[in-house]
């Protein structure tokens, strides 16, 4: 074979080259420019995302422009906040008044004419025996729902959550939420059907030759009885948030529980509760808050059955003394302690969350 067949041919001159080169700066420099404008814009905003999210901090203007839309959304319940709760505040003037409504026919005008008395209305309530009970009273229930009452709702999210059948545990959660649906009064009329002495177990007990009871009238269990009312009413009610909780946990951490040889019962104590803890430590913190509120419409339907001495509580002796005495200046001065102690406890507990290491209500 010849040498000419063998060796592959030499490419022509570098006239072509050039014309590539020359074709290819053609090709390439505007592009180039435009975008190196771009990248300098690009590099601008890229800055500022960086800036804004190393200092955590993003400009007011952009952020009523970003979240607007969220914005014009809250107006609403804002405006029923302000209306509602934070304008009634302003009505706590009377606490410091010898307030007299028949002064004149105008809320207002009655208030600046009654007479300021400075501090008397707080030294009656502190030297009155009625509301050093009332207080006893709403600790102790409050103490006695905390115990019985807040776990109820984390049980039965975990039951619920453990149904597989997605028609079974919708049947559920229908059951469990109904109740919440239903008054004071028919709730407590269907403990009375039950549990009063006329109640369907009083009865059958009385037919079968024993002694009948009635527990809707006995103030020695009458803590216990609202207890259970509020249980079976709001208890599959509050499940919703837990359950809420529980859908966000990821599945993969059962998985490889499982894989570690761990049952169920430890699955649930190293996976599941941990999930629930931030929701948990939250709630805790506002049903704290809540304390001195523990069912001013169930305990009123039932404070004549079993008296003031079982049923008194703050919010029930607030409106005795307000409206059913007329002593408003009194009521005013009882319901901005009961206001007062319960911003202390909500803040104490929220200070407890935070030394646990959870968020609370708002963060540190």
């Amino acid at each position: 074979m010849s040498t000419l067949d063998t060796e592959a041919p030499e490419p022509a001159t570098g006239a072509p080259d050039e014309r590539s080169r020359r074709r290819a700066g053609r090709r390439h420099r505007p592009s180039d420019r435009r975008a190196d404008r771009r990248t300098g814009r690009r590099t601008t905003l890229g800055s500022d995302r960086h800036r804004h999210r190393t200092d955590g901090r993003v400009p007011l203007g952009r952020r009523f422009r970003r979240d607007r839309t969220l914005l014009l959304m809250t107006v609403p319940a804002l405006v029923l906040v302000v209306v509602f709760h934070y304008v009634p505040i302003l009505g706590n003037v009377v606490a410091f008044q010898d307030y007299d409504p028949y002064v004149s026919t105008n809320g207002v005008t009655a208030m600046l004419e009654s007479p300021w008395v400075g501090l008397a209305q707080f030294e009656r309530v502190f030297a009155d025996p009625s509301f050093w009970h009332a207080v006893e009273n709403t600790f102790a229930l409050f103490l006695l729902q905390l115990v019985l009452f807040f776990p109820v709702p984390i049980a039965l999210a975990l039951l619920v959550n453990s149904v597989l059948r997605p028609r079974v545990r919708a049947v559920v959660q229908a059951v469990l939420y109904l109740p919440h649906f239903f008054s004071w009064v028919l709730v407590i009329t269907v403990f009375q059907q039950i549990l009063g002495g006329a109640g369907i177990i009083a009865q059958t007990l009385r037919q079968h030759g024993y002694e009948g009871f009635d527990l809707m009238t006995d103030p020695a269990v009458f803590k216990f009885l609202v207890t259970a009312e509020g249980i079976w009413k709001d208890a599959g009610w509050g499940v919703i948030v837990f359950l809420a909780a529980l859908a966000a946990v990821n599945q993969d951490l059962y998985e490889a529980a499982a894989m570690d040889g761990a049952g169920r019962w430890r699955r649930m104590w190293h996976v599941t509760l941990p999930a629930l803890r931030p929701v948990i430590a939250l709630l805790l913190v506002l049903r704290v808050g809540d304390a001195l509120t523990v069912g001013f419409e169930q305990l009123l339907l039932q404070r004549d059955a079993v008296g003031p001495g079982a049923a008194e509580v703050l919010d029930t002796f607030v409106w005795w003394t307000g409206l059913r005495s007329q002593d408003f200046s009194y009521a005013a001065a009882a319901g901005l302690i009961k206001g007062v102690v319960g911003l202390v406890l909500v803040l104490s507990a929220n200070k407890a969350a935070h030394l646990m290491g959870e968020q609370g209500v708002y963060r540190k």
